[in-house]
């Protein structure tokens, strides 16, 4: 039997958790879950870095109908989360339609021009404290895979 290797195009189905047991990414249709990805299997050529590194080098190897759950450390995934990302803004350089809260996601400018995702995380009634760090930036994720086609 065929197995994986560096430069195969492969079709995978996978289901991204969180240390608690928290969905966060999955190519299985669930109307419950916010996926990342588009419900069904996901193609993708090993080697090419269009997913997370290690679940890519664990694919080599694999037969089909084979699964194996990897581990992906904050470095491979989103980061550490950096204390430093976090900063205040005056509430008036808000725009006046927005009524800041805790947990509010927001579009912002940064110096360079570029657009940036901060999430509120402190409101006073002069300041309001931005995170610009990903969501899962310090998480350990667990993937389980399983690899469904060699092309």
């Amino acid at each position: 039997m065929t197995q994986a290797k560096e430069a195969s195009t492969v079709i995978i189905n996978f289901t991204g958790k969180l240390d608690d047991g928290t969905i966060i990414d999955s190519t299985y249709a669930d109307p419950e879950e916010d996926s990342c990805h588009e419900d069904g299997p996901m193609k993708l050529t090993l080697g090419e870095e269009d997913f997370y590194i290690p679940v890519e080098a664990a694919l080599v190897g694999m037969r089909v109908g084979e699964k194996k759950t990897v581990t992906i450390t904050p470095d491979d995934a989103f980061g550490d989360y950096d204390p430093e990302n976090v900063f205040n803004v005056k509430r008036s350089e808000l725009p006046e339609d927005i009524t800041p809260e805790a947990g509010m996601g927001l579009e912002v400018t940064g110096e360079d021009d570029d657009l940036y995702m901060v999430t509120i995380v402190k409101v006073t009634d002069e300041e309001v404290s931005l995170d610009s760090n990903h969501p899962l930036a310090g998480e350990e994720l667990t993937y389980e895979v399983e690899l469904v086609e060699i092309l």
